[in-house]
C-alpha cells in the first residue's frame, strides 16, 4: 500500500504564484491546500488551485500522439507523430517558403518551465518570422514601454503595493487577476494593509469590479479614454507645480518638454468624453502628489483599447514626473534570482509590417489579430502552415469566427497540446505533453514580476506516465527533424548545448542562471543560491523586499530612462481625431470584459467544481440602459457587431457604467452547435464572435477588445423550449474541454 506523501510547489494556473502542498497517496490527490510556510503567498490560495488534480485526472486529457486520417483521429507512436509533424511543416516550406509556416504560442507557456527555458530551440529550428502569441491581445503596451523607456522589453516595473499608500488603478482587477503584470497572491490582505495604514485605494474602471468595491474610491470612466484622463492629469501637474522627478532627474532627459504636449488637455475639456468631472480629476491629482508613498497602475483594460500603447506610457510618465519610480511605495523593479533579462532578447522595433494590413511588428512578433487574413488573402507569404502551442486563439483572439475558417484552408497545422479544442481540432497532428504535476517547476517570468522578492523550485508531483513527454522533450524532437529536413549544417556549439539540454533537463540551465544571478555565489560551490540549496527549502525562499536599482540597473548603454517623445506624442492627433473629431454614436453601446476569479482566461472550464453554480458567461447592463431598450431581469439579449452576433442572458446591475455592458473572456465552448442545448448554456458564449480584428491599436498593433461598439436587441428568454434565467444551475451540466489563450 502507498503511503501519504506531501509535495509543496506553486500553483502555475495564474500569475499568484501561490504556494502550495499536495497530499496524495500513491498517485491519488487527496488535497491541494494553501502553504502556511510559503514565504510569499503564506498559505492563501484561490479556487483555481484544486483544478490542478481535475487536470492530471481529466479523462478527456490526451495522453498519446493523434494524428488525423480520413475515418477520424488516430492514436500512434511518438516517433510516427514526430515525422509526420515535421514531413508536413517542412514540405510547406520546402513549396512555398520559410515564413509560410507561422507558430502561434498560447500563454500556458509562460508558466511552464519548460517551456520558458527550451521554447526557442522550436522557434530557431522552425526559421520563421510569420511568429503569434498571445502577447498582442494582452500585454503587448507594457513590452514596447519598458523596451523603449529602460532598454528591455521585460525589464517592466510593478506596484511596490505592500509599502504604498495611494495606490491608483487604472483598467485592472487584481482581485480577482491576484495581480497581472504584478504578482500578488492574497490581494484582499494586501488592501486592507493599505487601509490600516490610514492609505487609499482609487479604481478608475467602466465597471465596479470585485477591486472597486474593496477601494476607497472608484470612478467610473468611459472605456477607452484612459488616455484623455491621464493627459489632463498631467496637465494639472504641470500648472500646479505638482512635479518632482527628484532623483531621476538625472538620468531622465526631455521632462521639460512633457508640458507642450500635454497643455490642451485640460480637465475642462475632456470631462464630457471621460465622464470624469474637471474637479475630481484635480482632486484626483492633488491627493495622489501629497502622498509620499504613491503609485499609477494600469492593466489589462488600459492595454486592449484603441490608445492602449500610449496610455501605459502616460501611466509610466505620471510615475517619473512624480517621482514614483524607482521609489519605495511606488513602482519599482524586481531583483529576481533567476535573471531573464539576461537570457533573452532585449526587444526590437523594426520597419518589417504585416503582409496584408500593414501593421507594426514587435521582436519579430506580428499582431495575432493578422493572422487569419495572412491564412485567408492569397498572394506571395501566404500562410499555409501552422504550429500552435498551448494555445486556443480561435477563441481568444478578435473574431474568431473568421480565423475557425481560415485554419480550415491550411496545407499542415501541428498543435503541441493535450487538449481537443476549437482550434486544435484543425491539426494534422497534435502532440500532447505532460500535466502540470507530472513536471518540474519555477516561475522564470512571475518572479520577475513579483511585489517581493522570492523563489521556489519543486520537482514533479508524479513521475510521468511510460512514454509520455515533457514539452521541451517534444520541442528537442520536432527541432531535430526540421532541422535535418533542410540537410543543413549545426555548428558544433549548438550541437554541444542541445545535446547537454536534451540529456541533462531544466534542472542544468536552471541552476546555471541561478548561481549566476544577483544571489548566487558563480562557481563558488559554498555561496549564493544554487538549485541545490532551493530543494532544501520546499516551501521556497525570502529574498526581501524590492530595493531601488536605477539608474545603474538601465539596460540602456547610456543608463539613461530614454522618453521617446515623438513616437508617443505622434498619437495625440489620432487621439483628437477619435474624441473631439468625430460625433460619438449614442445608439450604440461600449463593449468591456472581464473575469472570473474561478477561471484563467479560457483555461478551466473542465473542471467540474470550478464552473458549477450559476451561469457566468453573461452580459452586464445598468439599469438605464435595460429600460432604454427595454429588457427587463431574466431576458437574454442579442449582442451585434459587423454582422455578427452572440445571445446571451443579461444580468441588469448598478455596477456597470450606463452605455457600457460587460461580457468574460474565455467562454463559448461547443459553440459549433447552432441550437441552445444544455450542454452549450454551459459553455457560455465566445465574446471573440463579435470583436473586430480591424480595431486595433495602431502605434503597436495591439487588438482593441475594450470600448467595441455594440448594438443590443432583447430577445425573449424561451429559445427551443428551453429557458434559461440567472438561476440557471449548472452542476450536472456535461463538462467541456479546458481551453488555453
Amino acid at each position: 500500500m502507498a503511503k501519504v506523501e506531501t509535495h509543496y510547489r506553486a500553483c502555475n494556473l495564474c500569475e499568484a504564484m501561490c504556494g502550495i502542498k499536495i497530499t496524495h497517496e500513491g498517485k491519488q490527490i487527496l488535497s491541494i491546500k494553501g502553504d502556511e510556510n510559503d514565504p510569499f503567498s503564506q498559505g492563501y490560495i484561490c479556487p483555481k488551485a484544486t483544478a490542478l488534480q481535475d487536470l492530471y485526472e481529466d479523462p478527456d486529457r490526451l495522453t498519446k500522439p493523434m494524428i488525423k486520417t480520413a475515418s477520424g483521429w488516430q492514436e500512434v507512436d511518438w516517433p510516427q507523430a514526430f515525422d509526420a509533424a515535421a514531413a508536413g511543416l517542412s514540405k510547406v516550406q520546402q513549396q512555398y517558403g520559410q515564413d509560410t509556416v507561422a507558430s502561434y504560442f498560447g500563454n500556458p507557456n509562460v508558466h511552464n518551465t519548460g517551456g520558458m527555458v527550451f521554447g526557442s530551440f522550436l522557434m530557431n529550428a522552425l526559421k520563421s518570422k510569420s511568429r503569434y502569441t498571445a502577447t498582442s491581445v494582452d500585454q503587448l503596451p507594457h513590452h514596447i514601454v519598458s523596451y523603449h523607456l529602460f532598454g528591455h522589453q521585460l525589464q517592466i516595473p510593478v506596484p511596490d503595493i505592500d509599502r504604498t499608500d495611494f495606490f491608483l488603478v487604472f483598467g485592472a482587477n487584481p482581485v480577482v487577476s491576484n495581480g497581472s503584470i504584478m504578482t500578488a497572491p492574497n490581494i484582499k490582505q494586501r488592501f486592507k494593509a493599505i487601509k490600516a495604514r490610514s492609505g487609499k485605494i482609487v479604481v478608475i474602471d467602466p465597471r465596479k469590479t470585485e477591486t472597486a468595491a474593496l477601494a476607497t474610491e472608484h470612478h467610473f470612466i468611459r472605456p477607452g479614454t484612459d488616455a484623455l484622463l491621464l493627459l489632463a492629469m498631467i496637465q494639472v501637474m504641470f500648472v500646479e507645480d505638482k512635479i518632482r522627478p527628484g532623483r531621476l532627474a538625472s538620468f531622465t532627459s526631455g521632462l521639460d518638454e512633457i508640458q507642450q504636449y500635454v497643455t490642451p488637455y485640460t480637465p475642462e475639456r475632456v470631462a464630457s468624453v471621460t465622464g470624469i468631472a474637471a474637479d475630481q480629476i484635480r482632486s484626483l491629482v492633488n491627493e495622489f502628489c501629497a502622498e509620499r508613498r504613491a503609485v499609477c497602475y494600469g492593466r489589462m483594460g488600459v492595454s486592449v483599447q484603441q490608445f492602449g500603447l500610449l496610455s501605459q506610457y502616460l501611466i509610466m510618465l505620471i510615475n517619473i514626473l512624480t517621482g514614483r519610480l524607482d521609489t519605495e511605495g511606488g513602482m519599482m523593479f524586481t531583483t529576481p534570482a533567476f535573471n531573464v533579462m539576461g537570457q533573452t532578447s532585449p526587444g526590437y522595433m523594426s520597419d518589417r509590417r504585416s503582409r496584408v494590413r500593414g501593421l507594426p511588428s514587435f521582436s519579430s512578433e506580428l499582431p495575432v489579430s493578422t493572422l487569419a487574413e495572412e491564412i485567408l488573402v492569397p498572394g506571395e507569404q501566404q500562410i499555409r502552415g501552422l504550429l500552435t502551442v498551448a494555445g486556443n486563439p480561435v477563441l481568444s483572439t478578435p473574431n474568431g469566427a473568421q480565423l475557425n475558417k481560415a485554419l480550415q484552408q491550411l496545407d499542415f497545422m501541428v498543435s503541441v497540446d493535450f487538449y481537443l479544442n476549437e482550434t486544435t481540432q484543425h491539426a494534422d497532428v497534435i502532440l500532447p505533453p505532460v500535466s502540470p504535476l507530472e513536471r518540474e517547476h519555477f516561475d522564470v517570468i512571475f518572479n520577475s514580476l513579483a511585489v517581493r522578492n522570492t523563489a521556489k523550485y519543486a520537482r514533479a508531483v508524479f513521475a510521468p506516465e511510460p512514454g509520455a513527454k515533457h514539452d521541451w522533450q517534444i520541442y528537442f524532437e520536432l527541432s531535430k527533424r526540421l532541422v535535418a529536413a533542410r540537410d543543413v549544417k549545426v555548428p558544433l556549439s549548438k550541437k554541444l548545448v542541445s545535446f547537454l539540454a536534451e540529456k541533462m533537463g531544466l534542472e542544468l540551465p536552471i541552476d546555471f542562471v541561478l548561481r549566476n544571478g544577483p544571489y548566487g555565489g558563480g562557481w563558488n560551490i559554498f555561496k549564493g543560491l544554487t538549485l541545490k540549496r532551493l530543494l532544501q527549502q520546499p516551501h521556497g525562499v525570502d529574498l526581501g523586499p524590492l530595493k531601488s536599482t536605477l539608474p545603474q540597473n538601465l539596460t540602456h548603454k547610456d543608463k539613461q530612462i530614454h522618453l521617446h517623445l515623438a513616437f508617443y506624442m505622434a498619437d495625440l492627433k489620432r487621439l483628437e481625431e477619435a474624441f473631439f473629431q468625430t460625433a460619438s454614436d449614442d445608439s450604440v453601446s461600449l463593449l468591456i470584459g472581464r473575469r472570473d476569479l474561478r477561471t484563467n482566461n479560457s483555461w478551466m472550464h473542465n473542471s467540474k467544481r470550478l464552473v458549477k453554480g450559476k451561469q457566468r458567461c453573461t452580459i452586464l447592463i445598468h439599469p438605464e440602459h435595460a429600460l432604454r431598450i427595454g429588457l427587463v431581469p431574466g431576458q437574454q439579449i442579442k449582442v451585434s457587431n459587423g454582422g455578427r452576433h452572440i445571445t446571451l442572458l443579461a444580468e441588469i446591475t448598478d455596477t456597470i457604467m450606463p452605455g457600457v455592458v460587460s461580457i468574460p473572456h474565455g467562454w463559448g465552448h461547443g459553440a459549433d452547435n447552432t441550437k441552445l442545448s444544455v450542454a452549450n448554456a454551459h459553455a457560455g458564449v465566445s465574446v471573440n464572435d463579435i470583436t473586430d480584428e480591424n480595431r486595433v491599436d495602431e502605434l503597436s498593433g495591439n487588438a482593441v477588445l475594450n470600448g467595441v461598439p455594440v448594438v443590443l436587441v432583447p430577445v425573449e428568454a424561451e429559445v427551443d423550449g428551453l429557458v434559461v434565467n440567472e438561476s440557471a444551475n449548472v452542476d450536472e451540466l456535461p463538462r467541456q474541454k479546458v481551453y488555453a489563450k
